[in-house]
């Protein structure tokens, strides 16, 4: 099941499962009972398909850049947060500030959380995992190393639209029979098995869950491999999961001609 969040003709934000070419409103993510009727999908604008609470990201979780990075597979999430402030979605155009300096893509896989989480075991975690969505974890490279003493892992990834969530929400996802593939101009430049993940969604939502309550809405991201680049104003930039679909931002520049 494909749920979406989205704007109507007349702005009016709605939340609910999207079905060939309908969009059928619910109350909110994840309610049983539909809401008054269908409405044509071509009518609606995809948001983010959630506004996390707590937007979470993972460093060093897939084999193959930890083996070619000389790093260590972690036993428990290596994580950062991403403000909300730095949330984006379907067709959105991101910014790179001036003070940003060399930006990458990161295309990701995103848990997306549907239950309380907290102290959770392995059915409990997996039972608390809504679904999965696509992610462009956008990172500064200048601003996280700019400090020897400090990486500013929260500086780096929170500037606004970094955090790119979409289309949708699926909830029926083999995530581990799944690429991810990024796309720079139509071009591929990312394509990686996520069953190379070092630790798989329900250790890492019950991991964290030892940290931290996870709440319904709460998101992922479950880290990235190799492939990541650095992207300019005018790039389109696509990360694609067979599945979920393709979550397309456009990069700007404050003052760049149209």
């Amino acid at each position: 099941m494909k749920w979406a969040r989205g704007s109507m003709t007349d702005g009016t934000v709605v939340t609910g499962v999207i079905t060939k070419d309908t969009f059928q409103p619910h109350a909110v993510l994840g309610a049983t009972d539909a809401i008054g009727a269908p409405l044509p999908l071509a009518e609606i604008a995809l948001l983010p398909p959630v506004v996390p609470g707590k937007f979470i990201g993972l460093w060093n979780n897939f084999r193959a850049a930890a083996e070619k990075n000389g790093q260590d597979h972690p036993a428990h999430p290596l994580y950062f947060f991403k403000s909300d402030t730095s949330l984006s979605g379907p067709r959105a155009e991101v910014e790179i500030p001036p003070s940003a300096g060399r930006v990458i893509f990161e295309g990701e896989l995103g848990i997306v959380i549907g239950k309380v989480c907290k102290n959770a075991g392995a059915e409990a975690a997996a039972d608390a995992i809504f679904g999965y969505t696509c992610i462009n974890d956008i990172t500064s490279l200048d601003i996280l190393f700019a400090d020897p003493s400090f990486p500013q892992w929260t500086r780096a990834k929170s500037f606004d639209g970094f955090g790119a969530i979409g289309p949708v929400i699926e909830t029926d996802l083999d995530w581990g029979s799944v690429t991810i593939k990024t796309l720079v101009n139509g071009r591929e430049r990312q394509s990686y098995a996520a069953s190379d993940m070092i630790l798989t969604p329900i250790e890492i939502v019950s991991l964290l869950s030892q940290d931290m309550t996870l709440n319904p809405g709460d998101v992922i991201a479950c880290g990235t491999s190799l492939g990541a680049r650095p992207i300019k104003p005018g790039m389109t930039v696509e990360v694609v999961i067979a599945g979920i679909g393709g979550l397309s931002v456009t990069m700007t520049a404050k003052g760049a001609p149209d």
